[in-house]
């Protein structure tokens, strides 16, 4: 009830404020829309008050509307800005004020960035999953990606595809061929190929399809008995894709160490750093766990896989700036249990559960919903995950393999 009396209070004190500054003719616009605004804040201020991971402080909200009534209005309104404009920009500044000093992603999204945002965010990888340069043979493929349709139909690296759909690709431009490979889900298209092992010419018939990529890839290492995989994102996949690498490199006896190279990582499912976690930490002990406020805590343990499948050897993970999300967790998780040797710079501190609220224009509110801990119950800090030693140098797989290298030695 006393909430409705300062609503209405504070309403009637503007529209005064607003009446000065108002020609006759535009004052009962001005008001119709001072209520609506009055209305989108106090509906931003509750998506807050509700999600956000730290309570907010409604004496700041107060004070924001005091700025929007004696400042910020005024000043966007002389300025010559739209209605919208006005009303997303200021929302962007209550935002802003409500936040905690520490949370940098938190942010109000006007509709068309919001759209960019959550396409980026949650959309799908869905095309032929081929990659290829145009050149005087044809459109030599580079990259088939193993879980695509078009792997599966028996399309390889350095074939030669000669047309889709019946259009030539000699015909074609790469920039147009490279659309052509990216039609609508569902979408069914003819691929001829010249097969180049066997010099025959084939034909498939490729759905394009949501598939997930290819994640992890061996990078050389110019030591012997040092490998090097680097994880781009992480995904449903990941663990599948490391399990086949590990088995490949357990075969070797002169095994030294491994290097994960999680630079520009920008993350992926918490549920995919936990999966990867059971090829380096004992079965059944805690991983780490997110909370929101006001609820329990949703804990993650470490898997139980075949003993057979477990990586005891020395690591090195290389970690930098875009290195984010999922990939700082399972970086923070195996640094705190002295599992792995960390190079490189600070990670980017997003270990922590993010949510986006949709309202009825578009606009969208991104907020931070819950925090990501250690077992021991140490967040993961908005700082980043910081490694043990501190390199700016490009080479860190050199680095890290010679760091191996000596552990190894040193061991014999």
């Amino acid at each position: 009830m006393l909430r409705e009396v300062y609503k209405w209070s504070v309403i009637m004190v503007s529209c005064l404020v607003l009446f000065l500054a108002t020609p006759a003719q535009g004052y009962s616009d001005t008001i119709a829309d001072y209520q609506s605004y009055m209305d989108f804040f106090e509906e931003v201020y509750e998506t807050m008050d509700k999600n956000y991971y730290l309570p907010v402080r409604r004496e700041i909200y107060e004070a924001f509307i005091q700025k929007f009534n004696t400042k910020l209005f005024q000043e966007l309104q002389q300025e010559g800005k739209s209605k919208n404009y006005i009303l997303w920009r200021s929302a962007s500044y209550l935002v802003e004020d409500l936040k905690s000093p520490d949370d940098t992603f938190s942010a109000f999204f006007p509709p068309k960035p919001a759209k960019a945002f959550a396409q980026e965010a949650l959309g799908k990888r869905v095309d032929l999953g081929i990659g290829g340069k145009l050149t005087m043979e044809g459109f030599v493929v580079t990259n088939v990606e193993p879980r695509s349709d078009a792997y599966l139909k028996g399309l390889r690296v350095r074939d030669i595809i000669l047309k889709i759909d019946d259009v030539d690709f000699f015909r074609l431009t790469q920039k147009m061929i490279e659309e052509r490979l990216t039609p609508l889900e569902g979408s069914t298209v003819k691929v001829v190929y010249l097969a180049r092992k066997t010099t025959e010419e084939k034909m498939i018939e490729v759905v394009s399809e949501e598939y997930f990529k290819q994640t992890i890839f061996m990078l050389p290492v110019d030591i012997p008995g040092i490998y090097c995989l680097q994880i781009q994102k992480f995904n449903r996949k990941t663990s599948e894709d490391l399990l086949n690498y590990l088995n490949y490199i357990l075969t070797k006896n002169d095994d030294k160490g491994l290097i994960l190279d999680l630079r520009d990582n920008p993350g992926g499912p918490p549920l995919a750093a936990r999966e990867i976690a059971a090829f380096f930490l004992p079965p059944g002990e805690d991983f780490a766990y997110f909370q929101k406020r006001g609820h329990p805590k949703s804990v993650l343990d470490v898997p139980k896989i075949p003993q057979r499948f477990h990586y005891g050897k020395p690591m090195v993970i290389l970690i930098n700036e875009k290195s984010g999300s999922a990939s700082e967790l399972f970086t923070g998780v195996m640094q705190k249990r002295q599992r792995a040797f960390i190079m490189g710079i600070n990670t980017a501190g997003k270990v922590f559960l993010k949510s986006m609220f949709n309202f009825e224009d578009d606009s969208m509110l991104l907020l931070v919903t819950g925090r990501g801990y250690y077992p021991d119950g140490e967040v993961f800090s908005f700082e980043g995950v910081t490694p043990n030693r501190v390199v700016t140098d490009e080479d860190l797989v050199r680095l890290a393999a010679e760091y191996l290298l000596a552990l190894a030695q040193t061991k014999n």
